[in-house]
């Protein structure tokens, strides 16, 4: 793991970025409630008329491919049903939230983000974990990686050029810069105040079989990242995870011909992408 001074740089670095829109700091809040109704979501979202075109695009995307054009938040609400909207939402404020960025390809690395995300959630049912949480954390797992490009773009493209192997990403951040995206990230999510869990998830996600106590959903989204590439790369799931993750996919008692089964096709995982840059 880092040492504190390694990671300062990084930590102040997320400190410096403006607080979540108003929208995401009550979705968040939300996650915690059991009567969050649809009406109020949209209401939410209506006082913010960027954030509303934006979801009205992305509400008419190939993602949710819906029976006739959403031309309202409401439209939007009834479509898509309280927990696909709430995810959209939040994808939309994560993608806003950053600065531009040198040499950074955004629709590339929002493109894997979003399907971080996507295979979060069937992996946190095989797990028995909550699936929403589980999709917010695929959204963010991977945006320590804008910061690192911020504060030292150098020896972040120069470990993004190293890992050319499944799942070596992490290892190569540690080598040049003794952190790596799951901390950063996690440094992020405190200065956003997510909730705790989410926090100690991203930590647990860079070493998922050395933390203790062991950490399922840590795990579940470090498993989550490994499935993106593969399909990315046009590789089978259950060889890239056995590759990567022996001992834990073995730790979790994971079923891979389940979730090969049950994982969303990677076209719809990443549609969308386009609308979340405009």
């Amino acid at each position: 793991m880092n040492t504190p001074d390694r990671i300062a740089p990084f930590v102040q670095r997320a400190n410096s970025l403006p607080a979540m829109p108003e929208v995401a700091q009550k979705l968040l809040l939300s996650f915690d409630r059991d009567n969050l109704s649809l009406p109020e979501l949209a209401g939410l979202i209506a006082r913010d008329q960027a954030l509303s075109s934006k979801v009205l695009r992305l509400a008419n995307s190939a993602r949710y491919s819906p029976s006739r054009t959403v031309g309202t938040l409401p439209e939007a609400a009834a479509s898509l049903g309280l927990r696909a909207l709430r995810d959209l939402t939040l994808s939309a404020c994560m993608a806003g939230a950053f600065p531009a960025v040198p040499m950074f390809d955004r629709l590339e690395f929002w493109r894997g983000t979003l399907a971080v995300a996507a295979y979060a959630q069937p992996i946190a049912r095989a797990l028995g974990l909550d699936e929403d949480t589980a999709y917010l954390g695929g959204l963010v797992l991977r945006t320590g990686r804008i910061l690192m490009l911020l504060q030292d773009p150098s020896n972040t493209l120069l470990a993004e050029r190293q890992a050319v192997d499944l799942d070596t990403l992490i290892d190569y951040e540690m080598a040049q810069m003794g952190c790596s995206h799951p901390e950063v990230s996690a440094s992020l999510a405190r200065h956003w105040r997510f909730p705790d869990a989410l926090v100690t998830a991203f930590l647990a996600a860079a070493e998922p079989m050395a933390t203790r106590p062991f950490n399922r959903l840590g795990a579940a989204l470090r498993l989550a990242s490994v499935v993106a590439d593969c399909r990315e790369r046009d590789e089978p799931v259950h060889y890239g995870l056995r590759a990567t993750h022996p001992a834990l996919i073995t730790h979790l008692q994971l079923d891979l011909e389940w979730l090969e089964a049950h994982l969303p096709d990677h076209r719809l995982a990443t549609a969308g992408v386009e609308d979340l840059m405009h």
